[in-house]
């Protein structure tokens, strides 16, 4: 209506994802009685099919989730380790292995997804992983980010000596872009076989095996004792109040609380008066946002007693102060990317899932860069991740990671709750998306999918902004003056994150769902 994506709107559960396919396979578990727990589990191995350039079974996420039995959030970790076995001196991909196996970390993401519907769900694996092991052998046509995202890793890979795997997989004997038929028999295969014998058969049977020893011929250093070390923990969340709003977010090694520490800092503002859209929002959430980042490339994992510190009064109000001072901020942000760096690296995906009993589920996962290290596992249809370089948040060489370490994630899937009940669901690679989108819905009241079509920014280096240009030229020039070195892009840019989430109405339990068009987002109910 008016130009607009019309509102999905349900009573009876929904998944919002960052392609339609993915969400029509989590909406169609819900529909044949599954729950949230289900549908995510569902959700995720779709997206490995649909989406494999941004995650699937042997990449890592994390998942926020209220369990209406409990009345209360969990948190399941899912993350990777860095490989027990990597040798002294061996930084990860910041340290120039972007592509390869040497930048794998133990897969996280297939343990994830069963433990979600082993813990939490009511339907069998070989139930949740049919969509994707229909779309895997059927095909699908390639759409809009999907084929873009193919064609510039077709790019990327060509002179990489596994291509040919990857060609084989992902291509066939067509050529990269929407449009394309992708067929992935050999990952259906897995698929099946993994319903069947569990996912025993990844972490310590045939299939990982076959998938450690081609790592090693290739040169890389993960190991079967890394595989059979993989273990999803459940976690309580890290939480802080704002506008009314409980906001949950995972623990370090996530980095669900420098968002919290950026709200806490704009609690002491009041946004909601200023213009929406205008200088004085803008500075004021910006600042804030590069703040937090900045006391995040510090501690990077920080433990309990240093987030009671961060998040306390004691510091945050300097920090409020600082951002009534007029003086420009600079410095370095948790999502720096210096010139030369792959812009393809640091991409993942999110959505979130709600059903009819009150269950909710955030997930983002990724593979660690666009199609992972580039490497495919011949025969199984498995993309490895290349997970190393984000234990190491600042590209000058502060975090290097060590081995055994968890690795820190930028991911930050949040529940808001309202009286113990979950009213906000919202998913996006890094954390600096999910803030200016609840901004957006918190502050201003704006409805879910219009907070996610609002432009948006990314951070860069000292006082770079790459912006969304869908704003006013004198907006930008205001900000400039401010001290903001503002570089306006396009209309939509993928950098500045991919948003999917699910509003909830707690007086008529009505689900409102939003997803990103800067993705293949869409909305599906049962």
């Amino acid at each position: 209506m008016d130009g607009k994506r019309p509102t999905i709107a349900s009573l009876h559960g929904m998944v919002a994802a960052a392609h339609p396919l993915a969400a029509q396979a989590g909406a169609k578990l819900l529909a044949a009685g599954g729950n949230a727990f289900d549908a995510a589990a569902a959700t995720a191995a779709a997206l490995n099919v649909v989406e494999p350039g941004l995650s699937g079974l042997a990449g890592m996420g994390m998942a926020t989730c209220y369990i209406a039995a409990e009345q209360g959030v969990r948190v399941l970790d899912f993350g990777a380790r860095v490989p027990s076995a990597l040798p002294a001196g061996r930084s990860g991909p910041r340290g120039g292995q972007d592509r390869g196996p040497s930048g794998c970390g133990a897969p996280g993401s297939l343990a994830g997804w069963c433990e979600l519907a082993k813990a939490h769900g009511r339907k069998k694996l070989q139930e949740i992983v049919a969509p994707a092991v229909a779309l895997a052998r059927d095909g699908h046509a390639l759409i809009e980010f999907a084929g873009a995202s193919t064609k510039q890793a077709a790019r990327a890979l060509r002179d990489q000596p596994y291509f040919e795997d990857w060609r084989s997989t992902y291509l066939g004997s067509g050529t990269a872009g929407p449009g394309l038929m992708m067929r992935q028999p050999d990952l259906a295969r897995t698929f099946e076989i993994i319903a069947s014998e569990g996912p025993e058969h990844f972490y310590r049977g045939a299939l990982g095996r076959k998938v450690i020893a081609h790592v090693q011929s290739l040169g890389g250093c993960l190991t079967m004792q890394d595989m059979a070390a993989v273990n999803p923990v459940w976690r309580e969340p890290l939480a802080a109040a704002y506008r009314g709003l409980q906001v949950h977010v995972p623990l370090p090694p996530g980095e669900g609380w420098q968002l919290l520490l950026t709200l806490r800092i704009l609690d002491g503002f009041d946004l909601g008066v200023m213009e929406r859209g205008g200088a004085d929002h803008l500075d004021t959430v910006w600042r804030a946002i590069r703040l937090a980042a900045g006391l995040g490339i510090g501690p990077n994992t920080p433990g309990p007693t240093a987030l009671g510190r961060i998040l306390s009064d004691e510091l945050v109000e300097p920090l409020r102060a600082r951002l009534r001072d007029p003086r420009a901020l600079e410095g370095p942000t948790d999502q720096t990317l210096p010139e030369e760096r792959d812009p393809t690296r640091e991409l993942a995906t999110s959505f979130s899932v709600v059903d009819r009993e009150g269950n909710a589920v955030c997930v983002t996962q990724s593979l660690g860069g666009l199609f992972g290290c580039g490497v495919v596992v011949p025969g199984t249809g498995i993309c490895l991740n290349t997970l190393l370089g984000w234990g190491e948040p600042d590209g000058r060489g502060a975090h290097k990671p060590t081995a055994g370490a968890e690795l820190a994630l930028p991911m930050a899937p949040l529940i808001c709750t309202k009286d113990c009940k979950p009213v906000l669901l919202l998913g996006s690679p890094g954390s600096q998306a999910l803030l200016q989108t609840l901004v957006q819905h918190a502050d201003y009241g704006v409805a879910i999918q219009d907070a996610i079509e609002t432009p948006r920014v990314r951070f860069g280096e000292g006082r770079r902004v790459r912006a969304e240009i869908r704003l006013p030229a004198t907006i930008f020039e205001a900000l400039r003056r401010r001290g903001h070195e503002v570089e306006a892009g396009v209309d939509w840019a993928m950098p500045v994150g991919a948003v999917q989430g699910i509003s909830i109405d707690p007086q008529t339990c009505v689900a409102i769902g939003g997803a990103d068009p800067r993705r293949d987002g869409y909305v599906a109910v049962p």
